[in-house]
């Protein structure tokens, strides 16, 4: 499995450190809840302190962490509530978008959809967490891409940061993983086949089923 938290080169710092934290994050390796210290930090990247917060800052603005002065940064805790609200506006915003796609989309891209759709399975496979969320996000992205709308893209994108602050491991040990990551070739072979109405039925089970995942995650 790929860690986030370890050494980090000197170039683009605070990128660097950014995008090794919010993997971390991402992933669960970095626990919601918990409070941590810029120096820490620092030390297990291999760096100092002042790229760490400014990272940290940045991640503020993103909702992915909240700063506590004189203490340090605290993973956003994400309620059962909170992951509702998400489930139910990606369904009112993503299904219908997907079937407005269908029949938009030229050979080409749509080859491209079916390697990420691959590399998200692969990624699951291999117990990539960090492989599988930036491909699932990019498939995603991609598809809904073709509908033109840049606001939504940005809208969908905070979204779905928001629900991967839960954390996938306990979803990878069970396997579970995998079998959500297998839907994704599914949905790509309906919108080949230009199947408006069942790319949107089927994409609205996805989402519902990630949505049970998470809540089967929480009880165990």
């Amino acid at each position: 499995m790929t860690q986030a938290l370890r050494p980090l080169r000197r170039e683009n710092l605070r990128d660097s450190v950014k995008r090794a934290i919010r993997s971390a994050i991402i992933s669960g390796e970095m626990e919601p809840g918990r409070v941590y210290s810029a120096p820490s930090l620092g030390e297990t990247f291999g760096v100092s302190p002042t790229p760490v917060r400014e990272a940290m800052l940045d991640l503020v603005r993103e909702g992915l962490v909240i700063s506590l002065p004189n203490k340090g940064f605290r993973v956003t805790e994400v309620s059962e509530s909170d992951l509702d609200d998400v489930a139910q506006l990606r369904m009112l915003i993503e299904p219908p978008t997907v079937r407005q796609v269908v029949g938009r989309i030229d050979a080409e891209e749509l080859k491209r959809l079916r390697r990420l759709a691959q590399r998200i399975v692969a990624a699951a496979e291999a117990g990539d967490l960090i492989e599988y969320i930036g491909c699932d996000l990019d498939f995603h992205i991609t598809l809904l891409s073709h509908a033109g709308n840049k606001l939504l893209l940005e809208v969908v994108t905070e979204l779905r940061n928001k629900t991967r602050l839960l954390g996938l491991t306990p979803l990878l040990e069970s396997g579970r993983l995998v079998e959500s990551a297998a839907e994704h070739h599914v949905i790509m072979d309906l919108v080949e086949a230009g199947k408006a109405d069942e790319a949107e039925a089927y994409l609205r089970r996805h989402i519902g089923h990630v949505r049970g995942l998470w809540a089967a995650q929480s009880e165990e």
